[in-house]
């Protein structure tokens, strides 16, 4: 005999993504069933259907969900700032942090079954840059132009990077952030 349901549907959602998330990353995206989902978050099949289509659907919204954290952490930490030239300090010092904090999962969403997706994801993040960017153009830091070019320049320097962190024998999570910030001064000037 089934359970009757008592968990509000925000938490059963959080249910099944925290499951997926976990069988993802110890199975991998392929080798991971929508029933071993479901066991795993103690759900029935159909509530897996309401929310999502398939497994590649749950994949998307996991994304959705760090990109959320991870803009969102980023966006907290600029706060405070004001000055464009913190602005982009505080930026590559977090974008490393955070990166750091989930890399595994992070891995796991962007890079092992990835690759048709990205661009959706890519410009949420080259849009927080851009914004810095517009920033220090209008208090008359730098020119950064052209901006779109710039800004993209400057995410994927930074995600690069961080790829690599590793097997680095020139930086490591501690440092790269100033590294980052004092060679991507020089593209925006």
């Amino acid at each position: 005999m089934k359970k009757p349901r008592t968990k509000p549907a925000k938490e059963r959602l959080d249910d099944l993504m925290n499951a997926a998330e976990h069988l993802f990353l110890t199975k991998g995206f392929l080798e991971t069933t929508v029933s071993e989902i479901v066991s795993q978050a103690d759900v029935a099949k159909g509530t897996f259907y309401h929310y999502f289509k398939s497994k590649d659907e749950i994949l998307e919204a996991l994304r959705e969900r760090y990109m959320t954290w991870y803009l969102g952490k980023i966006d907290d930490a600029l706060r405070e700032k004001v000055d464009s030239q913190a602005m982009l300090s505080q930026w590559c010092e977090s974008s490393v942090q955070y990166y750091v904090e989930k890399r595994r999962i992070h891995d796991m969403l962007f890079h092992e079954s990835f690759h048709t997706c990205s661009n959706v994801h890519e410009q949420r993040a080259i849009s927080q840059v851009k914004k810095i960017l517009l920033h220090g153009k209008a208090q008359g830091v730098w020119s950064a132009e052209p901006i779109g070019l710039v800004s993209s320049m400057l995410y994927h320097s930074m995600h690069a990077a961080v790829d690599e962190l590793a097997s680095s024998l020139e930086y490591d999570e501690n440092t790269l952030g100033a590294i980052l910030y004092q060679k991507l001064l020089g593209l925006v000037q």
